[in-house]
This record gives structure tokens, sequence and C-alpha cells, in this order.
């Protein structure tokens, strides 16, 4: 697969040069321009004809929403990821209406963007090489969606009347499909995908361990202690 292109629409240069760090930490992705704005980032789409945008919500000049609408009112074929820090129920409305790939709010950790293009790679190599679909292929592809959700939450509710003392059945089910969305992850690294604490994410996966329904792997990797990495079945 070549490498997946991306363009950067942000006005705080800091915040730019964070992306593109981060992305390009990221295998088989290339940051392959930036714009402080969206006048000129929908210039950018045009000219570099990238296959994905990351673009902020709050700019001058042309917002990150007025640039989704002419994105869309022009037939842009492009992915969206919106990173920004408006956090409200009716912008995130407005940006998930306009069909963006996935939603960041600042501030975002490493771990929260390396899940979301490793979940857009697997997105792209499909819709390139599949030529049709199972129900359970597009429940995969659409990840939080659909019969997806009803699958994760039919799995979590068969444990609800065992579960620990102290232990939250959302909480649960936040963890179990974040191991659904991405390929193996540390107990520090879902407890930044799902918003809790490093300690209380490592309670749920030694749980969801103990029930088998996810496995562990020791990864021995430059210095330091082994860490342990969970999947999902």
């Amino acid at each position: 697969m070549t490498l997946i292109k991306v363009l950067l629409i942000e006005d705080d240069p800091m915040v730019r040069e964070v992306n593109r760090q981060f992305i390009e930490k990221v295998e088989g992705f290339e940051v392959i321009g930036q714009a402080a704005n969206g006048v000129t980032g929908l210039e950018q789409i045009s000219i570099l004809q990238p296959d994905l945008v990351f673009m902020d919500i709050f700019m001058p000049e042309q917002d990150g929403i007025t640039s989704l609408h002419k994105i869309r009112e022009l037939k842009m074929h492009v992915d969206v990821i919106t990173v920004t820090a408006a956090n409200d129920m009716e912008t995130v409305k407005q940006v998930l209406h306009l069909g963006v790939f996935d939603y960041i709010m600042k501030p975002f950790s490493f771990e929260r963007v390396q899940g979301t293009l490793e979940n857009y790679k697997r997105f792209k190599k499909r819709m390139q090489t599949e030529q049709e679909l199972t129900q359970g292929e597009l429940d995969q592809l659409f990840h939080y969606h659909g019969g997806r959700e009803e699958v994760e939450q039919t799995n979590v509710l068969k444990y609800e009347k065992n579960l620990p003392k102290g232990f939250n059945r959302a909480t649960l089910e936040k963890v179990v499909h974040y191991l659904q969305t991405v390929d193996g992850a540390s107990a520090e690294e879902v407890a930044s995908g799902v918003g809790i604490a490093r300690v209380t994410a490592r309670r749920y996966l030694d749980y969801l361990e103990k029930q088998e329904e996810i496995t562990m792997d020791v990864h021995y990797g430059g210095i330091g202690r082994p860490i342990n990495y969970y999947f999902s079945k």
C-alpha cells in the first residue's frame, strides 16, 4: 500500500508541528502540506490531492465547519479528521453530520492520534481492495455505529451481574470497544484512548483477560521493563 498523504489545516504553528510529528511517527503516513486557515487549506486540497485532512475547527478567515461544507459542496474526494478544542454539542453535531472520519479533542495524546490513523489505514486498505462487503465487514468499517456497538454491548452484558465491586459497565464497554479498534494496546494507551486513569484501565484489562474476552502478550523492546499488550479476540 502506498503512503497515505495528509494535509494539515491548523492556524497554530506549534499545534501544526505536533500534529506533523505525531502523524509521521505512524507507519504509512506522510504529511505533504500545511495550511493556516480554511481558505488556503481548500486551495491546497485542490493542488496536492491528499487522501486525508487533519483540520482544526476554530480558524481565522474560514473556520473548519465552513471548510467542511465547501469540501462537500465541491465534491472533493478527501477524508477529514477534525482535531479541535471545540467540545460543545452543537459543534460536534455539525461536524459529524458533515461526515468526518473522526473527531479528536484537544489536548490529545499520540496514542489517540495513532489509534485513529491505524483505523483509517485499515479503512483505506479495505476500500481499495474489496469489491463487495458483508454486513460484518461494514460494521468494522463504521467502527462507531451500527451492529458493531450492539455486538460489543451484548458481549459485555453477559458479565454485568458478575462485575467486581466498583466496576462500571459503561467503562467496561469503552475498554472493549477501544481494543476492537486497535491492533493491540498497553494499559497506558487504553487509558489515554478511553479517558480513564492508567490504574483503572489495568483493573478492567485484568478482569477482561481473566474472563478470556481479551488476550495479553508481553512486548520486549529497547531499554526498560517489558510492557503488557492487550488484544481483542
